[in-house]
């Protein structure tokens, strides 16, 4: 379930009571639609370097960017108080693998820049989530971990995001204006499955009977996708909706190397581009698909298999084939069969977050509820978990540690199988080879406290106590939760496993229901978790998955506890977020900003060259004179290095169409199209030359006519000196 119900008992707080009533009157429309808020939605471009830079998701040096098959987005939502516009929260939902406190940190700055209309934007209301995509650029995250695949930091990287998230904030700034939410929730079946059922069948079989509704709905994975609607009051017209439904950013497979926003991507534009003029929306209206608890959920459905030749299902303890590793284990999408890299599933898993979406949109009024009681709230602070000490709730004192990874950690999981003789599922004492016990020492030895607060967790990296040239991984953690209404987000920084995300709701839940955020049988509080969000701190298992220490236990950075510590966090500074609090938590240590002390050995682009007597842009391999529909069209072009310009807003390529009556050419697809592919190749080192080819892949829907393509590039001279250029291929008809 994407939020918690629960039976209240005799409780005597009344949630609406103490949001709607305190001001003393609600007209009866307003009861009907809910209350008013102040309402802004804005979009805008984040696609950094697409080309030469390691992609960020699947940690492996051999996974390059060389092409663009959809730009990357950042978008925003702005929920305020109308009566005390003060009270706000902005939500950002990026096409990346997570949240960044490095960017996080240029976000808030950025948004500082702007003036003193942005200064009601900061630490406290401002949650930066990442779709959890495996498929967009790196080398743009604050600690040394994830910067040694990606040969370090890359400014350009790091501050496309940035930029893209301020301006999204911006215009969903600018947009502000009265308005309701609407919040509702339907099943997905088929778009996620348990990557670790091992792990999470160790948690209790009664808990887990909880969940276990259907023979189409074993609890084992959440399967409810919850949706809110932004609509203005002025027009009643719809002006975005974010979603929230857990399934990994896996689709698009390791050896994919086109930069895309995966299945999250897909399904967000989908549901933008699924608007005809005549309906009830709004000009820039924004979808937003928000991960929920990920951290053991698959987008490739069909389960994990052996591509040994046994035809054989891994292993469900630690995910392993005949020869005992991991490496012939692999996840398959819908379409395995399809030899695109996990493109054609990636579009389907998309596909059914979208279908769902829509029709549960399209019914919203007449099923969904509206969100209530004008009070909108945030809080933020940071604690540092390296010794976190606090209660059970059998009153035992337990602490988390400083932040280590265990071997199953290196072992990764049957989405992305790790290297050498690492395997899942290997407390106590690790099964890989001594030379790795050797290597994880020299790095940094753990000391016996370290293993001791750990246990059963065998530690592979010591990372949270390594400081050389700058921390490896967080100790100081965003804790950070938003209210609107009956409406509670859970911001997590890290991946929460399905069963670890339902335990941090249901205890939200019951204390808001229970407390002087409360809610009755008349109003009950609905509860999503959203992230990975503001920082990444890995993944968030229960106790009980930790013990079993397959990927997600030994990723779960602070030991044993973590989630209880999360729990506990949340709950203590959950009174800020009453109607009446003006109150925010103590800020907390504040983690460090890498972003000037970074490392980088990434090389930038010195110069472009062409071919003898060609120039950039002329057509290399040119177009067919026809194309029957769900053809492929391709052009070759004498390209430059993309990473001269970003083209941030812009495109790289375009199919335009002729208007035949009026003579004049319109584009009707560009680089943010899943169809169209921008392909980019180096093709001489010494003299600087490169081809670019753009394919675009009709789609059974296109329109026919006349067609040609058109390539944008910039070509960097040897002084540094950059310079626009266009590339148009031969006319073609498509029928």
């Amino acid at each position: 379930m994407a939020f918690v119900r629960l039976s209240h008992g005799g409780l005597e707080a009344n949630w609406l009571w103490r949001t709607t009533n305190q001001d003393g009157n609600r007209n009866e429309h307003e009861s009907a639609k809910g209350n008013k808020y102040l309402l802004g939605v804005g979009k805008a471009d984040i696609t950094g370097p697409v080309v030469e830079i390691n992609m960020m998701g699947y940690a492996d040096t051999k996974q390059v960017g060389s092409g663009l098959r959809q730009r990357l987005y950042s978008r925003a939502f702005i929920v305020g108080d109308v009566r005390h516009p003060e009270d706000r929260f902005v939500y950002l939902v990026l096409d990346t693998q997570s949240g960044d406190t490095a960017v996080r940190y240029g976000i808030l700055k950025g948004l500082a820049s702007l003036g003193s209309d942005f200064a009601v934007y900061g630490q406290h209301n401002v949650a930066v989530t990442g779709t959890h995509s495996h498929s967009g650029p790196g080398a743009w995250l604050n600690y040394l971990l994830p910067q040694i695949t990606s040969k370090g930091f890359d400014k350009q990287s790091y501050q496309a995001i940035v930029d893209g998230a301020v301006l999204s904030i911006q215009r969903a700034h600018t947009s502000l204006q009265p308005g309701y939410l609407t919040v509702g929730s339907t099943k997905v079946l088929d778009a996620n499955i348990n990557r670790s059922l091992y792990a999470y069948l160790a948690n209790p079989a009664k808990e887990r009977s909880k969940y276990n509704t259907s023979t189409e709905d074993d609890g084992s994975v959440e399967k409810t996708l919850t949706l809110l609607k932004f609509q203005r009051a002025s027009d009643r017209k719809s002006i975005g909706v974010l979603t929230w439904f857990p399934t990994h950013g896996t689709s698009m497979l390791g050896n994919n190397t086109l930069i895309s926003g995966d299945n999250k991507g897909v399904a967000a534009d989908m549901f933008e581009k699924s608007f005809s003029k005549e309906d009830s929306v709004a000009d820039g209206f924004v979808a937003g698909f928000s991960q929920a608890s990920v951290g053991d959920t698959s987008p490739n459905v069909l389960g994990a298999w052996c591509e040994d030749g046994s035809g054989k299902q891994c292993s469900l303890e630690n995910s392993t084939c005949s020869d005992g590793k991991s490496q012939y284990c692999h996840a398959r999408g819908p379409f395995f069969r399809v030899p695109d890299n996990g493109a054609s599933s990636c579009y389907e898993i998309g596909k059914r977050q979208f279908e769902p979406a829509r029709k549960l949109y399209d019914s919203l009024d007449s099923v969904g509820t509206p969100i209530v009681g004008h009070t909108v709230k945030s809080f933020h602070t940071f604690q540092d978990m390296s010794n976190f000490s606090f209660p059970l709730a059998n009153g035992s004192y337990v602490n988390t540690c400083p932040a280590a990874l265990g071997y199953s950690f290196a072992a990764g999981t049957s989405d992305g199988p790790g290297a050498f003789d690492f395997t899942q599922n290997n407390p106590n004492t690790p099964n890989a080879s001594p030379v790795w016990r050797v290597v994880s020492g020299f790095i940094k030895e753990p000391s016996e406290h370290q293993k001791r607060c750990h246990f059963p967790k065998p530690i592979l990296l010591d990372v949270g106590e390594i400081t050389t040239p700058y921390l490896w991984t967080p100790n100081v953690v965003d804790v950070q939760v938003l209210r609107a209404g009956q409406l509670v987000i859970i911001v997590s920084p890290g991946e929460a496993t399905t069963m670890a995300g339902r335990r941090w709701k249901e205890a939200i839940h019951d204390s808001a229901a229970s407390s002087a955020l409360s809610g009755s049988s008349k109003v009950d509080p609905i509860v999503v978790l959203g992230g990975p969000a503001n920082s990444y701190t890995h993944y968030i298992a229960t106790p009980e998955e930790y013990g079993i220490q397959r990927y997600e236990g030994a990723s779960t950075l602070y030991g044993p506890y973590t989630l209880n510590a999360y729990i506990n966090l949340t709950l203590t500074y959950l009174h800020h977020l009453g109607a009446s609090s003006t109150s925010k938590p103590i800020p907390g240590p504040l983690p460090p900003d890498n972003v000037n002390k970074s490392l980088s050995f990434i090389t930038g682009v010195v110069f472009d060259g062409t071919p003898m007597f060609k120039h950039f842009g002329d057509v290399k391999e040119d177009v067919k004179p026809s194309y029957s529909i769900g053809s492929l069209v391709s052009a070759t072009f004498v390209g430059a290095n993309p990473r001269n310009s970003l083209r941030l807003e812009q495109t790289y390529a375009a199919v335009e169409k002729l208007d035949a009556e009026h003579g004049k050419w319109s584009r009707v697809r560009d680089d943010g199209d899943w169809s169209l592919i921008f392909n980019w190749k180096r093709t001489s080192e010494i003299i600087g030359t490169s081809e670019v080819t753009i394919v675009w892949e009709t789609e059974d829907w296109v329109e026919p006519g006349q067609y040609r393509v058109k390539y944008y590039g910039d070509w960097k001279a040897v002084g540094g000196a950059i310079t626009s250029f266009e590339g148009i291929s031969g006319e073609f008809r498509v029928a």
